[in-house]
C-alpha cells in the first residue's frame, strides 16, 4: 500500500468515535435505499412480464382508484320518487304464489348478524340464477373464496321458485345475501299467462288459438320467453325497485349460476372499473372475462377495449339509464336471449362502438355446458351435466392483473350484423307488452303507452 493511501485509510481513524459511527451508518442507510430501488425495480419488470400485480389488495385499490377523477354520476330525479313497490295501476299477472314471492322480495337481506355492516365502497354482485343446482354449487363455492367477499353485497335472482335453489343460496354464509323471486315468471303460472294459457296456439295451422307467430313461423314458448323476461326484470327491479340500492352509484357486477369466479375477481373489477374513465372513454363497461368464453385471454401485459361480454360484466346507473331508454327496442325484438337482444337492438344505437375494458386474463370462467333451453326437445335425449367440476385455479389468479400503466388495445367487434333480425321465439305480442310493463312498473308517471314514444325517454 502506498504512503499516500495508507495516509487516507489512516485518517478515518483519526476522527472521534461519534464522527466515524455517523458516518458507518450514512454508508448502511446509503446501502439499503440502493438495495430497496434496485429491488423494486425488479418486481415492477417481472410483474409487467407476468401480468400479475402480487400487492396488498388495499394499497393497489388505493392506487387504481387515484388514477382516475371520480366520475360524478348525474343526479336521477326519478330515483328519489322510486315508490319502493310495484304500481298498483299496472296490469301485471297475478296469483298466490305471485303475492308470496313479492312478500319475500321485501325482506331484508340474510346474515345481517353475521356482516352487520357493509363498507361505504362496498360491491353489489348480482347472481341470476335459474335451475340448476348442480351449477349454483360450484359457483358459490367459488364466490366464498373471493378475496373481500364479506365486504360485498350478494343479490341472488331466481327465475321463479325452485326449492333446491332456495335452499343452497339459504346455506351461504360468506357474505350478506339478498334473495328476489322473480314473481311474473312463467314458471310460477303454470295454466295462465305468462305460462301456458288454455286455449294458446301451439302450432301454426291453429285456429280460434291465442297467440302471435314470430318470424320464423313459430309461437311462444314460456320456457324459452322465460330468459329474456327474467334478465329484464332483474335489471329494473336491482336498479329502480330494490331498497338496497337505491342510492347506489357505482358500478354493480353480474353473473350467472354457471360462471365461476377466481379468487381476484373483485380486485379486477374495482381496478378495471376505476381505470375505466380515463383508461378507455369510450368503454361502457368492464368485464372479468372476454366476449369469446373459450378464451383465456393474451396473458401479456396490455389492457383490451373488447365487445361487451355475458359472463362477469359490470356497469354503473348512468348506463343502465342508457339501457333503459331502449326499452322499446328490446322489448320488440324477436330475439328470447337478451344479450344478443342487446347487442343487436341496443348497442348499436349508442355513440360509437360499443366497448368493455377488461385485462389480459380472465377473473371468471363460464364452465356450463348445457344451455337453459336445451334437453327439452321431443324424441331427443336431455343434454345431461353434472356440473360439479371445480375449474383450475393458477397462482396468478389470486393476484391483481390489470396495471394501470398498460396500453389499451382496441380489439374489432365481431358478431352479429346490424341487420340480423334475430333467432325468434319473441313474436307473441303478450311477452312483449309484459316486458315493457317491467320497464316501467317502478316509475311514476311512466306507463307502456309512453314506452313506445321514443322522444318521452331521451
Amino acid at each position: 500500500m502506498s504512503p499516500l493511501h495508507r495516509s487516507k485509510w489512516l485518517l478515518l481513524w483519526k476522527l472521534g468515535i461519534s464522527r466515524r459511527c455517523l458516518l458507518i451508518v450514512s454508508l448502511q442507510a446509503g446501502f439499503i435505499v440502493a438495495f430497496f430501488i434496485v429491488h423494486l425495480l425488479f418486481i415492477r419488470k417481472s410483474s409487467l412480464r407476468s401480468g400479475a400485480l402480487h400487492v396488498p389488495r388495499e394499497g393497489a385499490y388505493l392506487r387504481f382508484s387515484s388514477l382516475c377523477p371520480q366520475v360524478k354520476v348525474s343526479k336521477d330525479n326519478s330515483a328519489d320518487k322510486l315508490p319502493w313497490k310495484i304500481r298498483q295501476n299496472m296490469f301485471l299477472p297475478r296469483n298466490e304464489l305471485s303475492w308470496a314471492l313479492q312478500r319475500r322480495n321485501a325482506l331484508p337481506p340474510r346474515n345481517l348478524d353475521l356482516f352487520p355492516v357493509l363498507p361505504a365502497d362496498h360491491i353489489v354482485i348480482v347472481l341470476y340464477v335459474h335451475n340448476r343446482p348442480a351449477y349454483l354449487k360450484v359457483a358459490l363455492e367459488g364466490l366464498s373464496k373471493v378475496v373481500g367477499i364479506s365486504e360485498a353485497l350478494l343479490v341472488v335472482s331466481h327465475d321463479g321458485f325452485f326449492p333446491e335453489m332456495n335452499s343452497l343460496v339459504e346455506s351461504i354464509n360468506f357474505c350478506q345475501v339478498k334473495q328476489l323471486f322473480a314473481p311474473f315468471s312463467p314458471h310460477i303460472f303454470p295454466d295462465s299467462f305468462p305460462g301456458t294459457s288454455l286455449g294458446d296456439c301451439n302450432k301454426a295451422d291453429e285456429h280460434n288459438c291465442t297467440g302471435d307467430v314470430d318470424q320464423y313461423g313459430n309461437y311462444r314458448a314460456p320456457r324459452i320467453v322465460s330468459l329474456k323476461h327474467h334478465w329484464w326484470w332483474m335489471m329494473n327491479t336491482v336498479w329502480d325497485g330494490l331498497l338496497e340500492t337505491h342510492n347506489y352509484s357505482s358500478h354493480i357486477l353480474f353473473i350467472e349460476e354457471d360462471h365461476f369466479l377466481f379468487p381476484n375477481a373483485l380486485m379486477n373489477i374495482r381496478a378495471l372499473t376505476a381505470m375505466k374513465a380515463c383508461k378507455c372513454p369510450s368503454c361502457y363497461m368492464a368485464n372479468l372475462a372476454p366476449a369469446d368464453v373459450n378464451f383465456k385471454g393474451e396473458r401479456r401485459p396490455i389492457l383490451v377495449a373488447d365487445k361487451i361480454g355475458n359472463v362477469g360484466y359490470a356497469f354503473n346507473r348512468s348506463i343502465w339509464r342508457k339501457i333503459h331508454q331502449y326499452a322499446d327496442e328490446f322489448c320488440s325484438f324477436d330475439d328470447y336471449n337478451w344479450d344478443i337482444t342487446m347487442w343487436v337492438a341496443v348497442y348499436p344505437e349508442w355513440e360509437g362502438a360499443a366497448y368493455s375494458l377488461r385485462g389480459p386474463r380472465r377473473s371468471a370462467q363460464h364452465f356450463g355446458k348445457c344451455g337453459l333451453h336445451q334437453g327439452q326437445k321431443a324424441g331427443e335425449p336431455p343434454c345431461f351435466d353434472e356440473g360439479g367440476q371445480m375449474p383450475p385455479v393458477e397462482e396468478e389468479d389470486n393476484y391483481y392483473n390489470s396495471n394501470p400503466d398498460w396500453l389499451v388495445r382496441h380489439s374489432i367487434i365481431r358478431g352479429y350484423d346490424r341487420g340480423f333480425k334475430g333467432w325468434g321465439g319473441w313474436g307473441d305480442k303478450r311477452d312483449r307488452n309484459l316486458c315493457l310493463d317491467f320497464a316501467s312498473m317502478y316509475h311514476m308517471g311512466v306507463n307502456t303507452e309512453q314506452m313506445h314514444n321514443r322522444g318521452s325517454l331521451r
